[in-house]
């Protein structure tokens, strides 16, 4: 009995030597064979492969921030589909195609410009590539004491198509206009400042975004995948808010404390919901799977109050975030992102 329990522990052992040389040389046969890297993903057809993720989405986030090299007053690229990427085994003689799959991207990227247009009452007469060239005319038209100061308003605009660009000297002289005869006062200025990508809003400062009083910290973190201003086939109107693209079910956190004064279903927000801050500021969190707090309740700041989603008009889970100052929607990344 003893000599049977000794031929199978032997037995045993060889086995498991066996199997363990076996599966050390599958190991040794696939790393010497294959090679790890992602398939390359978009709108949902495989384009491509690439062994460095994290270099190539660098370098398409790079160009959805910047815009091509040397490209200039390109404020963003908006880009649809951004690619996603399966981790897989192939031969170690199979190429991968970076610049490939980087140039696919680019095709179906939308370059927006930002520059600035410097209106005398409700007609643009001149542009300018920045908010200081804006600033300038502004204060050359008040050097000149031009009759038109109360009319003037500055408004940064996004679009697909670049204006033609004024120096600051040129847009004075297009908007100058002589004083009336010796005004016994002088007028005080009340020039508006604007910063929409459709709308025209009043700022309080010279930045370029309204001072809300209060501070704001991120609701979620994620990657940016439409910005303010932007035109999207699926809206009728630019883009009143900022996307953030992450995972569904992601939590949602209040930007800063106040009052739910909206929560439930709205059009094509979706699942929405609004906080009140105070001083005619409120923050919109739409396209949300779930709902945590209901319209009354009041929440601090960093507090979980919704999950990521993608209800309402949505292609896909992410937050539509809007910064709302007596209504009218400011560019969350003057704050946030």
């Amino acid at each position: 009995m003893f000599k049977k329990v000794m031929i199978h522990t032997k037995r045993s052992v060889k086995f498991i030597v066996l199997f363990m040389i076996s599966t050390f040389l599958i190991i040794g046969a696939i790393a010497y064979l294959y090679k790890p890297t992602y398939s390359v993903y978009i709108n949902g057809e495989e384009v491509g492969y690439t062994a460095t993720k994290a270099q190539l989405q660098h370098k398409i986030n790079d160009y959805i921030e910047n815009g091509d090299e040397g490209s200039n007053n390109v404020a963003f690229v908006q880009v649809e589909n951004l690619p996603s990427y399966k981790l897989c085994l192939l031969k170690k003689n199979v190429i991968t195609n970076d610049d490939e799959i980087f140039n696919k991207v680019k095709e179906e990227g939308v370059p927006y410009y930002r520059y600035y247009a410097v209106s005398d009452g409700q007609e643009e007469k001149a542009y300018v590539s920045n908010f200081e060239e804006a600033e300038k005319v502004v204060n050359g038209l008040k050097e000149k004491n031009s009759s038109n100061l109360e009319k003037i308003s500055i408004v940064e605009k996004y679009e697909q198509n670049l204006g033609e660009i004024s120096t600051s000297e040129d847009a004075i002289s297009k908007l100058y206009v002589e004083p009336q005869k010796a005004p016994t006062l002088a007028k005080k200025s009340s020039t508006k400042y604007a910063a929409t990508g459709s709308v025209n809003t009043a700022l309080t400062t010279s930045s370029g975004k309204a001072n809300l009083g209060i501070s704001l910290i991120r609701p979620v973190s994620g990657t940016i995948s439409s910005r303010f201003g932007a035109g999207s086939a699926i809206r009728r109107s630019s883009h009143t808010g900022l996307d953030i693209a992450t995972a569904a079910g992601t939590p949602i956190l209040a930007a800063a404390s106040g009052t739910v004064t909206f929560s439930g279903y709205k059009g094509s927000y979706g699942n929405m919901i609004v906080i009140t801050h105070g001083n005619g500021v409120q923050t919109y969190y739409g396209h949300c799977s779930k709902l945590y707090v209901s319209a009354g309740t009041q929440v601090s700041q960093g507090q979980t109050i919704a999950a990521v989603g993608s209800t309402g008009n949505s292609t896909g889970p992410h937050l539509h975030l809007e910064i709302r100052v007596n209504g009218v929607a400011y560019n969350p990344q003057n704050y946030l992102y």
